[in-house]
């Protein structure tokens, strides 16, 4: 996690594997189509769908979870469970205070079963992705701080020097993720998700940061 900030305003720009497990299983589960947020795929490498039938951990795939995830894509009710998850952990303060999924019996979603099936069949794969995701992030944020570290800060300063005036207070979460197509999206309020992609072009990531800084500062 990095954090730039006054007493007036702080951005935090974060990669959490709550969101990463996330999108990973959205994808995994092939629902990408129908969760909300529209959000494209994750890279990194890409992740196939997969029939759970061809899982090595077959003694986990049951007749029961079978029907309701459906085989290699989810049904609407793991959709619609996904969807309430993904409320649920996409503000960083409400996630700070939520019980992590935690194998083998998964207690967070003991009301969510279709979801919960999900994480029994695909947890290992989707935690091991999340992990390595998250230690690429660290070792390109650490690359950024090294060559240029005050894209947030000089943007800001600049809007500031052209009001003539110190900022309103304000705080900005940013979750930096890899997913297929660079971008940026409002998620909730203070809270945006940027592509790994454009986090990592300097002059572009800019050019997207100067007018929300502008409508907000």
């Amino acid at each position: 996690m990095l954090v730039e900030g006054t007493i007036r305003w702080q951005v935090v720009e974060d990669c959490p594997w709550d969101l990463l497990m996330a999108l990973c299983l959205r994808d995994l589960a092939g629902l990408a189509d129908v969760a909300r947020p529209s959000l494209p795929r994750v890279s990194a490498p890409p992740l196939p769908v997969v029939p759970l039938a061809s899982i090595d951990s077959a003694d986990a795939v049951t007749p029961a979870l079978l029907t309701r995830i459906g085989g290699a894509t989810g049904g609407p009710e793991l959709a619609e469970q996904w969807n309430a998850w993904w409320e649920r952990i996409v503000e960083r303060e409400r996630r700070s205070w939520l019980p992590r999924p935690r194998p083998p019996h998964f207690e967070a979603f003991d009301r969510e079963l279709a979801l919960q099936d999900l994480m029994l069949a695909h947890f290992d794969r989707a935690d091991a992705w999340a992990i390595e995701q998250r230690r690429f992030y660290a070792a390109r944020a650490a690359e950024r701080m090294g060559s240029r570290p005050t894209d947030i800060s000089d943007v800001i300063r600049d809007r500031e020097h052209e009001l003539r005036r110190r900022a309103f207070t304000f705080r900005l979460d940013l979750n930096v993720l890899p997913l297929e197509e660079p971008g940026a999206w409002i998620v909730a309020p203070n809270t945006i998700i940027v592509s790994e992609s454009l986090r990592d072009d300097s002059a572009s990531f800019r050019s997207w940061l100067t007018p929300v800084i502008h409508a907000i500062v």
